[in-house]
């Protein structure tokens, strides 16, 4: 039986709605993680494994290290732009964004470990419904901030920077496509993306962009960072399909954070009756 995430507020149960008004009072990090993990049928990831472990080149290469240089990153004020093919382009704050709530999703590196992460965040079609694409808008080309003064992984050529990513429209427009600024009942950390990255659940990782500054609506498909650093390795549509091995290991298994024991990856992540249907008549060992 394949596990469920929490989904929009509308399907959400009970105990689940209790849980995402904690959060947004900020009183989840007070509860016992086991009421959140009995409530979503997840097991939650140790908050300390997930915010010590990081994939955040603009900072490190080293995932253990992130957490200490990333302390110093200044995140507020900030302002996100959204711009391209837009009738209402727009220039907006942290503090009109939209509401936030709890979703508690799985989340897969490509490089085989995992994680189940309470997020907080919204739908990311709630921001570009603001901004209204128009309708030659096929894609969404995302971009984080340049910041080498305080991120002094890009004061190195690792990467082109600034660090950028792309989604199908409708990817973009499904419901589990979130902008998180939150997780475990706090602000979003520096390490983790702050103040807000892209949660987009049933694709790997690093498609998941973080230090979001700005957001621009396409006619045709972006190019993005690891698709065109390393085309073999990162497609631009990224799925998590255990039957397509990256180029140097396997997909078939994953080592969720903290535990030793390999589990078998799930196609889409788990997430493959929500989302399979954006993929119909694609063959996914190809368009990876």
């Amino acid at each position: 039986m394949k596990s469920q995430p929490i989904t929009p507020e509308h399907m959400i149960n009970t105990r689940r709605e209790f849980i995402r008004k904690a959060v947004q009072a900020g009183l989840l990090s007070c509860l016992p993680l086991a009421s959140v993990s009995a409530a979503s049928k997840l097991k939650i990831t140790d908050e300390a494994k997930a915010t010590r472990y990081n994939n955040y080149y603009e900072f490190s290469t080293n995932k253990k290290f992130v957490h200490i240089i990333a302390k110093d990153f200044k995140p507020e004020p900030w302002t996100l732009s959204i711009e391209g093919l837009v009738d209402n382009p727009l220039s907006i704050s942290l503090a009109s964004l939209p509401q936030a709530a709890t979703h508690i999703l799985r989340f897969r590196c490509i490089e085989g470990w995992s994680m189940i992460v309470p997020w907080q965040g919204f739908e990311l079609a709630k921001l570009l419904e603001l901004a209204k694409p128009t309708s030659a808008a096929k894609y969404v080309r995302f971009e984080s901030i340049k910041r080498p003064s305080e991120m002094i992984g890009q004061r190195r050529n690792t990467l082109p920077w600034p660090y950028s990513e792309g989604l199908r429209l409708d990817e973009a427009m499904h419901p589990l496509t979130l902008i998180a600024n939150g997780m475990y009942g706090k602000p979003l950390p520096n390490q983790n993306g702050a103040p807000l990255r892209l949660i987009v659940p049933w694709k790997y990782g690093f498609k998941s962009i973080k230090a979001i500054a700005k957001i621009e609506l396409v006619a045709e498909q972006p190019q993005t960072t690891w698709n065109s650093v390393a085309p073999a390795e990162y497609g631009f549509y990224a799925n998590v399909n255990p039957e397509v091995p990256h180029p140097r290991w396997s997909q078939r298994r994953e080592v969720p954070l903290g535990e030793l024991k390999k589990v078998r990856t799930l196609p889409f992540n788990g997430y493959e009756d929500q989302v399979a249907h954006l993929y119909k008549g694609m063959d996914l060992s190809k368009h990876f």
